[in-house]
Order: C-alpha cells, then sequence, then structure tokens
C-alpha cells in the first residue's frame, strides 16, 4: 500500500482541493484529481525522507474549528475595520512570535494559518525557525496578540505534531 500511496494524506487533501478548485463535482473532475492526488506524491516521495509525524483524530478537527471560525471573525472585523475607521487611526503592527514547533511541517501551518486569517500575515521565518515575523493590521496589545496566536494555534499544533 506504501507504495500507491506514499502519503496518504496529501492524495486526500490533493483530491479535496482539486474539486474545491473546479467548484463541482463531476466523473470527470474526480478521475483526474484522483490522478494528481496519485501521480503528485509518487513523484515528490524523494523529497520527503521523513513522513510528518500528524495525529488527524479529534486535535486535528478542533484546530480546522477553530482556524475556520477565527476565519469568518476576522473577516467581520477587517470589514469593519475598513468601513468605519480612518486608516490613520488602524494600530498595524508588526510582530515577532517565538516559535516552540520544532518540525518545518507544523511551522508552515502555523504561517499558513495566520497568512489565512484576514488582517494578519507572516511575512518571515528566521533562519534558525524561532522565530515569525507577522505583520498585523490592527493590534492594541503586541504582547496579547502574540500570546493569542500561541495559544489558539500553536499549541494545537503541538498536540497535532506530536
Amino acid at each position: 500500500m506504501r507504495h500507491v500511496l506514499p502519503h496518504p494524506a496529501l492524495s486526500a487533501m490533493l483530491l479535496i482541493v482539486w474539486l474545491l478548485m473546479a467548484n463541482s463535482i463531476t466523473i470527470g473532475g474526480v478521475v483526474l484529481g484522483g490522478a494528481f492526488a496519485l501521480i503528485l506524491p509518487k513523484f515528490t516521495q524523494p523529497f520527503w525522507p521523513d513522513r510528518p509525524r500528524m495525529r488527524f483524530g479529534r486535535h486535528f478537527l478542533g484546530y480546522l474549528a477553530i482556524v475556520l471560525l477565527d476565519i469568518v471573525v476576522a473577516n467581520f472585523q477587517v470589514a469593519w475595520l475598513i468601513l468605519f475607521r480612518r486608516s490613520r487611526d488602524l494600530r498595524a503592527r508588526w510582530l515577532v512570535v517565538p516559535i516552540d514547533l520544532t518540525t518545518p511541517e507544523a511551522i508552515t501551518m502555523l504561517a499558513g494559518t495566520i497568512s489565512l486569517t484576514p488582517g494578519t500575515v507572516s511575512a518571515d521565518v528566521s533562519a534558525d525557525g524561532r522565530f515569525l515575523l507577522v505583520h498585523a493590521l490592527d493590534v492594541a496589545d503586541e504582547a496579547a496578540e502574540v500570546a493569542r496566536i500561541k495559544r489558539r494555534y500553536e499549541a494545537r499544533l503541538h498536540r497535532i505534531f506530536a
């Protein structure tokens, strides 16, 4: 089975993303997406000598729920900021978030999550992988925002990538 599906989670994710991008579920779309889901992990297998250890149970589902909720809430917050506040009143800040995660996959997932949430974007990871530079659109308390990122996202990623 390992020869056919070297990375089953990646294959499943590729198929789901393909179908979401196609915006419809058709037989041709499923066949083409399935082909990509089987072929791409096989060709990229040499670049993944150590598979990331992930837990796809309740921790992953909880993380996904938190991220989706935060994206929806942040969309409304950013819309309110744009519609009802002047740009000179925004408190845009650069935040340096210390990272306790050790695997590149977990750090990438943290950076991607931050960038997916409207109003924040991950700009850089330090060379040693211990700090993440984040730009936030409106921050009253920098330390509280860093603590929120660590509590809501990084702590959950620790449990997923244990």
